[in-house]
């Protein structure tokens, strides 16, 4: 008789792991935190080959999900408001949203969406079509995880660093800057909230 209850006792402890562990490998699905300034678009380019200019987005939105049992069935959107580009320099940032780059007026939005996620947390390569100045292409960002927990607050985050290089003239960028500043390195630095 004590044997019968121990049995059902450790089947039903069994079953309630089985099930804790059934849940957690459900993808899950993350808010990007942009109000809190724990996520970033960020950009750099070679300025005559003698130095780096750099800059960010201002204004950026999006979500995910991350699954991390099966990474291919995570996936990324992020929609970046084009006119909030700031280089630290006003009279630059007027011209970077003109039609010699990125033609605001006309492209008020960039966009990036994931087709497929491979590898590993630590070294993740996340393909997707990214959308500038209303020409589509495909990039490959590198990426990995940089963690996961509890936040103060009782809710749940994730966080995220990937890197991408684009090439100006592959997206209709008018100004020829030289062979040095032919290409531009993207950061992504993004948080996530667990909806």
């Amino acid at each position: 008789m004590k044997i019968n209850k121990l049995t059902k006792s450790m089947t039903g402890i069994a079953l309630g792991l089985s099930l804790s562990a059934m849940a957690y490998a459900e993808p899950v699905n993350y808010a990007i935190d942009t109000g809190g300034m724990h996520a970033s678009v960020n950009f750099k380019i070679q300025h005559l080959g003698y130095s780096w200019l750099t800059g960010r987005f201002e204004k950026f939105s999006g979500d995910y999900v991350y699954d991390a049992q099966k990474l291919s069935n995570s996936q990324i959107k992020v929609t970046i408001e084009t006119a909030s580009v700031n280089s630290n320099h006003a009279e630059r940032d007027k011209h970077l949203r003109s039609a010699d780059f990125l033609n605001v007026s006309k492209y008020p939005q960039a966009t990036f969406e994931s087709t497929h996620v491979t590898g590993s947390d630590s070294d993740m390569t996340v393909n997707g079509k990214f959308t500038l100045n209303g020409v589509t292409r495909d990039v490959v960002i590198k990426a990995h995880k940089m963690g996961e927990g509890k936040d103060p607050w009782g809710g749940y985050r994730s966080g995220f660093s990937g890197t991408t290089e684009i090439a100006l003239k592959d997206y209709n960028v008018k100004m020829d800057l030289g062979p040095a500043s032919a290409k531009v390195l993207l950061e992504l630095h993004l948080e996530g909230i667990r909806k």
